[in-house]
C-alpha cells in the first residue's frame, strides 16, 4: 500500500471518527428524538420572511374593523382617526408592488416624501343588527391621499444609468370603517363608556 493510499484511508477514519464524537452523524442509533430532514437548515428567502410580516401588521392595525361605544346624544359624529404615514405608504407599496426593487439590476427610491391627506365623506349609516354583534351603525370615513416624492430609479444590467422624477405624485384611496353600538348597553366597569346610554334615533 502506497504512502498516499494510506494517507487518504487514515484522514477518512479522522473524519469519521470526529463526526461521530460532535454528535453530527447521519444515523440516530436509537439515541434521543429524530425529526428527519427537518433537522438539517433548509434557506429561505428574506422575501416570504418579510411578505408573512408584512401580512401580521396589516392584519394587527388596518385590516380588522373595530365595534366603538355608542354616538353620545349632542356631540359632533366625525372619524378622529386620519390615516397615518405608515397606512399611507403601505397602501401605496401594495398598489405598486414596488419595494425596492431588485439590488444592482432595477432599484426605486422615494426621498423627499410629503403626504396630503384630504376627508372626503363622513357619515353614519342607521342602526341594524349585524351578526355575531348585534344593533350596530356603520360609520364610513373616506380619506384621498396624495403622496409627492421625488423617485430615483437606477439600472444596473445591461446599461447602467439612472432617472430622477422631481414632481411623482400617486393618490391611494384609504377607508377607516366602524361600527358604533346602539341602544341601552353595560359594557361593564373599567371599559370608558357610560353605562345605559340610550343612542336618539337618526
Amino acid at each position: 500500500m502506497s504512502i498516499k493510499t494510506t494517507t487518504a484511508v487514515v484522514s477518512t477514519l479522522g473524519c469519521l471518527l470526529l463526526l461521530s464524537c460532535s454528535g453530527c452523524m447521519l444515523p440516530n442509533n436509537g439515541i434521543g428524538p429524530s425529526i428527519g430532514f427537518m433537522a438539517y437548515p433548509i434557506p429561505v428567502s428574506p422575501y416570504f420572511q418579510k411578505q408573512f410580516e408584512d401580512e401580521y401588521h396589516n392584519q394587527e392595525r388596518y385590516a380588522r374593523m373595530p365595534v366603538l361605544g355608542p354616538i353620545a346624544p349632542g356631540v359632533p359624529c366625525t372619524a378622529m382617526d386620519p390615516p397615518s404615514d405608515d397606512e399611507v405608504m403601505r397602501a401605496l407599496e401594495d398598489a405598486r408592488r414596488v419595494q425596492g426593487g431588485y439590488p444592482l439590476l432595477h432599484e426605486v427610491q422615494r426621498n423627499n416624501v410629503r403626504i396630503v391627506v384630504e376627508p372626503i365623506s363622513d357619515y353614519v349609516d342607521p342602526p341594524r343588527v349585524y351578526p355575531l354583534i348585534g344593533p350596530a351603525q356603520l360609520h364610513h370615513a373616506h380619506y384621498k391621499c396624495n403622496v409627492y416624492y421625488t423617485e430615483t430609479t437606477r439600472v444596473g444590467w445591461p446599461i447602467p444609468y439612472t432617472v430622477t422624477d422631481e414632481e411623482t405624485m400617486e393618490t391611494v384611496y384609504i377607508d377607516h370603517d366602524h361600527l358604533h353600538m346602539v341602544g341601552n348597553l353595560d359594557p361593564g366597569p373599567g371599559t370608558g363608556y357610560p353605562e345605559n346610554v340610550v343612542t336618539p334615533p337618526q
